[in-house]
C-alpha cells in the first residue's frame, strides 16, 4: 500500500510538472505580431537642437521557423529647441525620413541586458531581444552610413505586458552616429496571434495533451 501510495504521488507530481513546462512553452504562440509608435530625441552633438524621431514599429515572432522580422517607419527633424524664430516660421528643420527593417534568427526570452527604464519612471520588465544588422534607408534610399547592429527589446509592466520598446544601434556604428547610442523609446499598442494561425495553435495544443494521456 505504502509503494502504491507513493507510485501515484510520484506521477502526479510528474504528470504536473510536465502541464507547467508546456504551459511555459506555449507562452507565446507559433506566430506573434507586434505593434506601436516610436517617440524619441537624440543628444545635442552638434549646434544647438536635438533630432527628434517620430513613428510607428512592427514585429514579426514567428517561433516555428525562430526568425522575428522587424521594421520601422520614422519622421526625423531638429527640434524647435534652440531654434530661432525665423528658421521654426520657415520650417527648416531638415525633416527627412528612415525606414529601418531587420530579420534574425537571435531572439532572446527574457533578457538581462536590455535598457531600463529610465530613472525615476516605473520600472519595466523585459521579455523579448532582437539582435542583428539592420538596413536604413533615408528618404527612399539607402541611408549614407550604411547598416548597423541593431538591438531591439520589448519590455512591460504588470497591467500590460508588452508596454515599452528601445531601439539601440551598436555605439560605434554610422547609424549611432546619426540616431545617437542611447537607447530610442517607444509604445506597444498591440500583440496579437496572427489570425490564420489560430486553429493551427490550438490543434497542436490538443495533440500534446492526448498524448499525455489526460
Amino acid at each position: 500500500m505504502e509503494n502504491l501510495r507513493i507510485w501515484i504521488t510520484t506521477t502526479l507530481l510528474l504528470t504536473a510538472t510536465s502541464l507547467c513546462l508546456r504551459a511555459q512553452e506555449h507562452q507565446f504562440p507559433p506566430r506573434v505580431h507586434f505593434s506601436g509608435l516610436v517617440n524619441g530625441f537624440t543628444p545635442i552633438t552638434t549646434g544647438a537642437s536635438p533630432w527628434e524621431l517620430r513613428g510607428v514599429w512592427s514585429l514579426m515572432l514567428d517561433k516555428q521557423s525562430s526568425t522575428a522580422t522587424f521594421s520601422a517607419t520614422l519622421t526625423m527633424e531638429l527640434s524647435e529647441f534652440g531654434q530661432t524664430v525665423t528658421t521654426v516660421n520657415a520650417v527648416q528643420r531638415a525633416q527627412h525620413a528612415h525606414r529601418i527593417t531587420m530579420t534574425t534568427n537571435t531572439v532572446v526570452y527574457n533578457p538581462t541586458d536590455c535598457p531600463p527604464a529610465p530613472p525615476q519612471t516605473p520600472p519595466y520588465t523585459a521579455l523579448i531581444e532582437l539582435t542583428g544588422t539592420a538596413n536604413i534607408e533615408a528618404n527612399g534610399s539607402p541611408a549614407p552610413f550604411g547598416s548597423s547592429p541593431l538591438q531591439v527589446c520589448i519590455a512591460g509592466g504588470t497591467n500590460t505586458e508588452f508596454s515599452n520598446v528601445t531601439l539601440v544601434f551598436a555605439e560605434s556604428s554610422g547609424a549611432a552616429g546619426h540616431f545617437g547610442p542611447q537607447a530610442i523609446h517607444g509604445v506597444g499598442r498591440r500583440a496579437e496571434k496572427q489570425h490564420n494561425q489560430k486553429s493551427e495553435w490550438a490543434r497542436q495544443l490538443m495533440k500534446e495533451f492526448a498524448a499525455s494521456g489526460s
